[in-house]
């Protein structure tokens, strides 16, 4: 029995095969249109990434490069305040990158201000400042000028409040003119009698 006696309607002689070549063609091109855009979106996608890293590949290089605005920071890594000789102060000293103004404090362990050894005082750029804190809290008032035979200047700031607690003590140097505080990369402990 053949198709168009079994059903009545005649079948074609490839057997749908054209209705399925059709298909077929259809849905390549539809691969082909969503691979286009897929693949364009990730060209794009690829071009991003390379210039986001060459930028900033430029920016580490430009703060590589910049220096630091408080440069050289010495501390003494521990005082004693109520014993004789050079371990009896905090020996501070630094230098800025930039002519500035500048507060210097002494903050506890929870970043609290203990001290205060000078506020708003001129310091030119690349000029050592030096400056000696005697373990007690309090804002100085004056401080007084200590002079060697070399030149070497230090600063003796008058805090006369009461000796701070034994512990561990940062320096933090605010500049005016840079609106910004940095703090010292290193601590120093205060020990008691």
């Amino acid at each position: 029995m053949s198709g168009a006696q079994a059903g009545g309607a005649s079948m074609p002689a490839d057997g749908g095969g054209a209705h399925r070549e059709d298909a077929e063609r259809a849905a390549a091109r539809a691969r082909s249109v969503d691979g286009g855009s897929g693949e364009r979106l990730a060209r794009i996608v690829f071009a991003l990434l390379v210039v986001g890293c060459f930028a900033a590949l430029l920016v580490t290089q430009r703060l590589k490069h910049t220096p630091t605005l408080v440069q050289e920071p010495k501390l003494s890594h521990v005082i004693a305040p109520g014993s004789s000789g050079e371990s009896r102060e905090e020996h501070i000293a630094f230098k800025l990158a930039k002519a500035d103004r500048v507060t210097v404090v002494i903050e506890n362990s929870s970043d609290e201000i203990v001290a205060t050894l000078v506020r708003g005082l001129p310091v030119g750029r690349y000029k050592t400042l030096s400056l000696r804190w005697n373990g007690h809290r309090g804002a100085a008032r004056n401080y007084s000028v200590l002079r060697k035979a070399d030149g070497y200047t230090t600063l003796q700031p008058h805090n006369r409040g009461v000796l701070a607690r034994p512990g561990e003590y940062s320096v933090r140097v605010e500049l005016h003119q840079e609106d910004r505080s940095v703090p010292f990369p290193h601590t120093f402990k205060l020990v008691g009698p």
